[in-house]
Order: structure tokens, then C-alpha cells, then sequence
């Protein structure tokens, strides 16, 4: 077991691109740690732990340590990712050695993210989950994975915009107050003007805990929900997204999902 030796926590709540960062660095031969875990609101925890058995520290001490911090019950659902050299994506093999799994030398950079999507939202427990599942959604969005049509991305965007703003008030948000949100990777005047309609109209008195959970019932009805999506090409040399979600595989081109092997 690492010690863990000190610990500070920096909140930062505006900023919510990052899931997770983590430092590991060694110095002659002996462990000097110091990692800092960003959770995907963007809570920041320094870590400085020293051991020399690194080569013993497995995958789940990190998975157990965040989760334990912030009194995450439900783990089940969340891992740690990183990227090799080759700019390839990985998750963390929790019962394996962390110095195992790295291709690099340290210090190592890692994302706490969500592993395994709930098939049904509903089901989640505890309030934290939900809320990590939110952020995460946001994070998918922003990146382009989760596809869907345009009035399911206005919605989607609506929800975003009523749980970090609440209602639509006039003297507070401008013309272009949509704008200052980037929600798609590529938001259109229209997109944007569809936003503010539903969020004017449709989700006043909506908490921030009820719209982000009404994001999450549309987004786990659509097709690409949950989908780590792997880019390759087909016989034709057309681009293609493979990916798993909890109904089987699937493989997509464009916006629509062309086949379904089902588990």
C-alpha cells in the first residue's frame, strides 16, 4: 500500500474539460510520487506519496484512491485511461502494475473517466454518479461522439445551458449568450437559436440536478451512447467508426449506425 503523505485540493468549478490527470515520476529507483487527480469538475488533488515498490503498484490502488477521496460508492462504472507514445488510447488494467502497463518513462499522464455506461440512467444511485455521468456526457459531446440529430442536439444543448445558468433571464443573458458555451464541436448560428428556444421555453424551474438528468435520458436513447468509438476503413476506403455499447458491436459511417451485432 502507498502511503500517501499530503494532500491538497485546489477547486477550480468554471473550468470542465478535464476528467482526470495523474504524475507518477521515479527518482533513483526509489517511488517519489506526486500525482494530481483532476475529477471531471475539475477538483484538483495533489498527492505526494514515497515507496519503493512501484513495480508492485497495481493499476487499482489509483481507481480505489480517487474513488475513496471523493466517496464515489458506485466504481463499478469509472476507470483510468492513457495514451502511449503512439498517441493510442488504453485503460488501466486494474490488477496489473502501473510501471508494467507504460510504455513511456514517467512522470505518466492519465484520465479518470467513465468506463461503463449505464444502460439505464435510471438505475444509477447515488446523486455523484449521476453527476460524473453528466460531465461525462458533456465530454462526449464537445468531442463529437455522441451523434444525433438536430433537434436532439438542441435539447441536448438546452440542458447543459439550464443546469450551469438556470432559467432564461433577459437582464442576465444577452443575444448571444450561447456563444460563450461550447457544447459541439461545430455550433451553428441555427443550433445555437434553437437552444435558446427550448431553454426559454421548455425547461424553466428545471434544478441543475433535473436538467442534467433529463440530458442523460435523451443521450442513453441514442445510438452512439457510450460508443468509444475506433476509426478504420472499409473495402471502399470509406471511413468507419467501430465501437461497443451495452447492446453489442456496432459500426457507424457518418451519423448513422449501419450495423449491430447484438452481444
Amino acid at each position: 500500500m502507498l502511503a500517501v503523505r499530503h494532500c491538497q485540493v485546489l477547486l477550480h468549478p468554471t473550468s470542465l474539460q478535464s476528467i482526470a490527470l495523474t504524475h507518477i515520476s521515479c527518482l533513483s529507483g526509489v517511488w517519489c510520487g506526486q500525482s494530481t487527480v483532476v475529477n471531471p469538475d475539475a477538483e484538483s488533488l495533489a498527492i505526494h506519496s514515497q515507496n519503493d515498490r512501484l513495480r508492485e503498484t497495481k493499476g487499482q490502488f489509483l481507481i480505489d484512491h480517487i474513488c475513496n477521496y471523493y466517496s464515489l460508492l458506485e466504481k463499478d462504472y469509472f476507470g483510468i485511461r492513457y495514451v502511449d507514445p503512439e498517441k493510442q488510447r488504453h485503460w488501466l488494467e486494474p490488477n496489473k502494475s502501473i510501471s508494467k502497463q507504460m510504455k513511456s518513462h514517467p512522470p505518466y499522464t492519465m484520465c479518470f473517466r467513465v468506463k461503463f455506461y449505464p444502460h439505464e440512467p435510471l438505475k444509477i444511485k447515488e446523486e455523484l454518479t449521476r453527476y460524473l455521468l453528466y460531465l461525462q456526457m458533456k465530454r462526449d459531446i464537445f468531442h463529437g461522439r455522441l451523434l444525433c440529430s438536430f433537434s436532439d442536439a438542441a435539447y441536448l444543448g438546452a440542458c447543459i445551458v439550464q443546469a450551469e445558468l438556470g432559467d432564461y433571464d433577459p437582464d442576465e443573458h444577452p443575444e448571444n449568450y450561447i456563444s460563450e458555451f461550447e457544447i459541439f464541436p461545430k455550433q451553428s448560428q441555427k443550433l445555437e437559436r434553437k437552444i435558446v428556444e427550448i431553454h426559454k421555453n421548455e425547461l424553466r424551474g428545471q434544478s441543475p440536478a433535473v436538467a442534467e438528468f433529463n440530458l442523460l435520458l435523451k443521450a442513453h436513447t441514442l445510438e452512439t451512447y457510450g460508443v468509444d468509438p475506433h476509426p478504420c476503413k472499409d473495402s471502399t476506403g470509406t471511413t468507419t467508426f467501430l465501437g461497443f455499447t451495452a447492446a453489442g458491436f456496432v459500426v457507424f459511417q457518418g451519423n448513422k449506425r449501419i450495423h449491430l451485432i447484438k452481444w
